[in-house]
Protein backbone atom coordinates (compact mmCIF):
# COMPACT_ATOMS: atom_id res chain seq x y z
CA UNK A 1 0.00 0.00 0.00
CA UNK A 2 1.36 3.40 -0.99
CA UNK A 3 2.27 5.86 1.73
CA UNK A 4 1.49 9.57 1.49
CA UNK A 5 3.87 12.28 2.70
CA UNK A 6 2.86 15.94 2.49
CA UNK A 7 4.58 19.27 3.14
CA UNK A 8 8.04 17.81 3.74
CA UNK A 9 9.40 21.35 3.82
CA UNK A 10 7.60 21.94 7.13
CA UNK A 11 8.18 20.61 10.64
CA UNK A 12 4.81 18.88 10.57
CA UNK A 13 5.71 17.03 7.37
CA UNK A 14 9.14 16.05 8.72
CA UNK A 15 7.54 14.86 11.95
CA UNK A 16 5.29 12.54 9.93
CA UNK A 17 8.29 11.21 7.99
CA UNK A 18 10.29 10.76 11.20
CA UNK A 19 7.51 8.74 12.82
CA UNK A 20 7.12 6.57 9.73
CA UNK A 21 10.86 5.80 9.67
CA UNK A 22 10.91 4.61 13.27
CA UNK A 23 12.64 1.22 13.24
CA UNK A 24 13.23 1.46 9.47
CA UNK A 25 16.34 2.12 7.38
CA UNK A 26 14.57 2.97 4.14
CA UNK A 27 11.05 3.93 3.03
CA UNK A 28 10.14 0.57 1.46
CA UNK A 29 12.08 -2.25 3.09
CA UNK A 30 15.75 -2.75 3.88
CA UNK A 31 17.15 -1.54 0.54
CA UNK A 32 17.22 1.78 -1.27
CA UNK A 33 14.36 2.14 -3.78
CA UNK A 34 12.90 4.80 -6.03
CA UNK A 35 10.52 5.64 -3.14
CA UNK A 36 13.51 6.87 -1.13
CA UNK A 37 14.76 8.97 -4.04
CA UNK A 38 11.37 10.60 -4.55
CA UNK A 39 11.02 11.48 -0.86
CA UNK A 40 14.69 12.57 -0.73
CA UNK A 41 14.04 15.00 -3.60
CA UNK A 42 11.08 16.48 -1.71
CA UNK A 43 13.08 17.10 1.50
CA UNK A 44 14.80 20.44 1.00
CA UNK A 45 17.63 19.89 3.49
CA UNK A 46 18.85 17.40 6.05
CA UNK A 47 16.34 17.15 8.93
CA UNK A 48 17.63 18.11 12.36
CA UNK A 49 18.97 15.00 14.12
CA UNK A 50 17.83 16.51 17.42
CA UNK A 51 14.23 17.02 16.32
CA UNK A 52 13.91 14.23 13.75
CA UNK A 53 16.56 11.55 14.49
CA UNK A 54 15.00 8.84 12.28
CA UNK A 55 14.59 11.15 9.30
CA UNK A 56 18.10 12.54 9.77
CA UNK A 57 19.64 9.06 9.81
CA UNK A 58 17.64 8.05 6.72
CA UNK A 59 18.74 11.23 4.90
CA UNK A 60 22.40 10.42 5.63
CA UNK A 61 21.95 6.84 4.35
CA UNK A 62 20.45 8.02 1.06
CA UNK A 63 23.12 10.72 0.67
CA UNK A 64 25.84 8.10 1.21
CA UNK A 65 24.32 5.78 -1.40
CA UNK A 66 24.06 8.60 -3.93
CA UNK A 67 27.66 9.68 -3.30
CA UNK A 68 28.95 6.13 -3.89
CA UNK A 69 27.26 6.07 -7.29
CA UNK A 70 29.09 9.21 -8.40
CA UNK A 71 32.79 8.51 -7.64
CA UNK A 72 34.19 11.25 -9.88
CA UNK A 73 35.77 14.34 -8.34
CA UNK A 74 33.42 17.32 -8.51
CA UNK A 75 34.98 20.69 -9.35
CA UNK A 76 31.92 22.71 -8.42
CA UNK A 77 29.06 24.06 -10.54
CA UNK A 78 27.12 27.30 -10.28
CA UNK A 79 23.73 27.73 -11.96
CA UNK A 80 22.92 31.27 -13.01
CA UNK A 81 19.61 32.78 -14.05
CA UNK A 82 16.16 32.12 -12.69
CA UNK A 83 15.36 28.95 -10.83
CA UNK A 84 13.69 26.17 -12.80
CA UNK A 85 9.92 25.87 -12.33
CA UNK A 86 8.84 23.35 -9.72
CA UNK A 87 7.45 20.97 -12.35
CA UNK A 88 10.69 20.95 -14.34
CA UNK A 89 12.83 20.48 -11.23
CA UNK A 90 10.65 17.56 -10.21
CA UNK A 91 10.98 15.96 -13.63
CA UNK A 92 14.76 16.15 -13.34
CA UNK A 93 14.69 14.46 -9.94
CA UNK A 94 12.55 11.63 -11.30
CA UNK A 95 14.80 11.13 -14.33
CA UNK A 96 17.82 10.92 -12.01
CA UNK A 97 15.89 8.47 -9.85
CA UNK A 98 15.16 6.17 -12.78
CA UNK A 99 18.74 6.27 -14.06
CA UNK A 100 20.23 5.74 -10.60
CA UNK A 101 18.10 2.73 -9.80
CA UNK A 102 18.33 1.32 -13.36
CA UNK A 103 14.60 0.78 -13.37
CA UNK A 104 11.85 1.77 -15.81
CA UNK A 105 10.46 5.32 -15.56
CA UNK A 106 8.15 5.88 -12.65
CA UNK A 107 4.44 5.36 -13.21
CA UNK A 108 2.95 8.66 -12.11
CA UNK A 109 -0.63 7.35 -11.92
CA UNK A 110 -0.30 6.19 -8.32
CA UNK A 111 2.18 8.73 -7.03
CA UNK A 112 1.41 9.80 -3.50
CA UNK A 113 3.93 12.62 -3.31
CA UNK A 114 2.76 15.29 -5.71
CA UNK A 115 6.14 16.47 -7.00
CA UNK A 116 4.42 17.98 -10.04
CA UNK A 117 1.93 20.10 -8.13
CA UNK A 118 1.95 23.87 -8.36
CA UNK A 119 3.57 25.70 -5.46
CA UNK A 120 1.03 26.82 -2.88
CA UNK A 121 0.98 30.19 -1.14
CA UNK A 122 2.20 28.47 2.03
CA UNK A 123 5.12 26.93 0.15
CA UNK A 124 5.99 30.26 -1.48
CA UNK A 125 5.99 31.95 1.92
CA UNK A 126 8.19 29.21 3.39
CA UNK A 127 10.64 29.57 0.48
CA UNK A 128 10.84 33.33 0.97
CA UNK A 129 11.47 32.89 4.70
CA UNK A 130 14.28 30.38 4.05
CA UNK A 131 15.92 32.72 1.54
CA UNK A 132 15.68 35.65 3.98
CA UNK A 133 17.18 33.52 6.77
CA UNK A 134 20.01 32.38 4.48
CA UNK A 135 20.84 35.97 3.55
CA UNK A 136 20.80 37.04 7.21
CA UNK A 137 23.07 34.12 8.13
CA UNK A 138 25.48 35.03 5.31
CA UNK A 139 25.67 38.65 6.44
CA UNK A 140 26.30 37.55 10.02
CA UNK A 141 29.20 35.35 8.95
CA UNK A 142 30.70 38.09 6.82
CA UNK A 143 30.60 40.57 9.73
CA UNK A 144 32.64 38.37 12.09
CA UNK A 145 35.27 41.04 12.73
CA UNK A 146 36.61 42.85 15.78
CA UNK A 147 38.34 46.15 16.44
CA UNK A 148 41.23 45.85 18.90
CA UNK A 149 43.31 48.57 20.59
CA UNK A 150 46.78 47.50 21.78
CA UNK A 151 49.31 49.11 24.10
CA UNK A 152 52.83 48.15 23.05
CA UNK A 153 55.48 48.99 25.68
CA UNK A 154 59.23 49.38 25.00
CA UNK A 155 62.07 48.26 27.28
CA UNK A 156 63.21 51.77 28.24
CA UNK A 157 63.51 55.36 27.10
CA UNK A 158 66.36 54.47 24.75
CA UNK A 159 64.22 52.15 22.60
CA UNK A 160 63.81 53.46 19.04
CA UNK A 161 60.01 53.85 18.86
CA UNK A 162 60.03 54.27 15.10
CA UNK A 163 61.70 50.89 14.68
CA UNK A 164 59.38 49.43 17.30
CA UNK A 165 56.32 50.45 15.28
CA UNK A 166 57.91 49.18 12.06
CA UNK A 167 58.54 45.85 13.76
CA UNK A 168 54.93 45.62 14.97
CA UNK A 169 53.49 46.46 11.55
CA UNK A 170 55.81 43.94 9.90
CA UNK A 171 53.61 41.16 11.33
CA UNK A 172 51.29 40.08 8.51
CA UNK A 173 48.72 37.30 8.41
CA UNK A 174 45.34 36.67 6.76
CA UNK A 175 42.59 38.58 8.53
CA UNK A 176 44.90 41.12 10.25
CA UNK A 177 44.74 44.80 9.32
CA UNK A 178 46.80 47.42 11.15
CA UNK A 179 45.26 50.86 11.63
CA UNK A 180 46.08 54.21 13.20
CA UNK A 181 48.67 54.59 15.94
CA UNK A 182 50.19 57.18 18.26
CA UNK A 183 52.89 57.49 20.90
CA UNK A 184 51.67 58.12 24.46
CA UNK A 185 54.00 59.29 27.28
CA UNK A 186 54.01 56.99 30.35
CA UNK A 187 56.65 58.77 32.48
CA UNK A 188 60.41 59.11 32.93
CA UNK A 189 60.84 59.91 29.25
CA UNK A 190 59.31 56.59 28.19
CA UNK A 191 56.54 56.40 25.59
CA UNK A 192 54.29 53.51 24.61
CA UNK A 193 52.80 52.75 21.20
CA UNK A 194 49.01 52.66 21.09
CA UNK A 195 47.90 51.02 17.85
CA UNK A 196 44.55 50.00 16.41
CA UNK A 197 43.95 46.83 14.41
CA UNK A 198 41.00 45.10 12.81
CA UNK A 199 40.86 41.31 12.79
CA UNK A 200 38.69 38.59 11.25
CA UNK A 201 37.66 36.56 14.30
CA UNK A 202 37.88 33.16 12.63
CA UNK A 203 41.40 33.83 11.32
CA UNK A 204 43.21 35.75 14.04
CA UNK A 205 43.62 35.09 17.76
CA UNK A 206 44.84 38.20 19.57
CA UNK A 207 46.41 36.17 22.37
CA UNK A 208 48.37 34.07 19.87
CA UNK A 209 49.37 37.21 17.98
CA UNK A 210 50.87 38.70 21.14
CA UNK A 211 52.48 35.53 22.50
CA UNK A 212 53.80 34.09 19.23
CA UNK A 213 54.55 37.18 17.16
CA UNK A 214 54.85 40.49 19.02
CA UNK A 215 56.80 39.36 22.10
CA UNK A 216 59.27 36.93 20.52
CA UNK A 217 62.41 37.35 18.45
CA UNK A 218 63.18 39.51 16.60
CA UNK A 219 60.43 41.93 17.66
CA UNK A 220 61.13 41.52 21.37
CA UNK A 221 64.33 43.47 20.78
CA UNK A 222 62.07 46.52 20.93
CA UNK A 223 58.86 45.25 22.59
CA UNK A 224 58.75 44.45 26.29
CA UNK A 225 55.02 43.68 26.54
CA UNK A 226 51.63 44.12 24.89
CA UNK A 227 48.28 44.77 26.54
CA UNK A 228 44.76 44.70 25.10
CA UNK A 229 43.15 48.05 25.91
CA UNK A 230 39.87 47.59 24.05
CA UNK A 231 38.22 44.73 22.15
CA UNK A 232 34.98 45.43 20.32
CA UNK A 233 32.93 43.35 17.87
CA UNK A 234 32.18 45.08 14.60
Amino acid sequence: MAVTFANLHTELGLKSLNEFLSGKTYISGDQLTKDDIKVYAAVLEKPSVDLFPNAGQWFDCVSSKLASRFPGKAVGVRISGEAAPAKEASKVSLVVSSWFLQESPVDDDDDDIDLFGDETEEEKKATEEREAAAKASSKKKESGKSSVLLDVKPWDDETDMKKLEEAVRSVEMPGLFWGASKLVPVGYGIKKLTIMMTIVDDLVSVDSLIEEQLTVEPINEYVQSCDIVAFNKI
